[in-house]
């Protein structure tokens, strides 16, 4: 059987519903709150598995880059512990220069969750 052809606008349109039904205009909404068009309504149910399944796969990814963010400054501690145990004066900059080049990288990997806001969910991002 050949493999089903993930059409990106459908999956955009599934990531962008809301799944909650509108009787007020017979169709779901957007995330936004606006009510789907008919044509819109239309398209969405014209989604395959796999493009219901992408979609499902995009919101994971999105809610374990969420679960990071919200970890990010108690996976920070965690790190740097045992970079600050081995110092008199607990500076972040004396934590820094006992870095290797890659744990710099992961502390700089780390620091970002906790210096930028979070990124709304948009599909295909994440």
């Amino acid at each position: 059987m050949p493999e089903t052809e993930i059409r990106p606008h459908i999956v955009a349109l599934l990531c962008d519903a809301d799944w909650k039904h509108r009787p007020d205009t017979n169709t779901w909404s957007h995330r936004d709150g606006r009510p789907f068009t008919k044509e819109e309504q239309t398209t969405a149910f014209q989604a395959v598995r796999a493009e219901v399944e992408e979609a499902s796969e995009q919101f994971k990814r999105y809610r374990d880059y969420v679960r990071k963010w919200e970890d990010a400054p108690e996976a920070l501690q965690q790190f740097l512990a045992p970079f600050m145990e081995q110092l008199t004066t607990k500076t972040l900059g004396n934590a820094v220069e006992l870095m290797t080049e890659d744990e710099r990288a992961e502390f700089d990997r780390r620091l970002r969750f906790m210096i930028e806001p979070p990124r709304p969910f948009t599909p295909y991002t994440f």
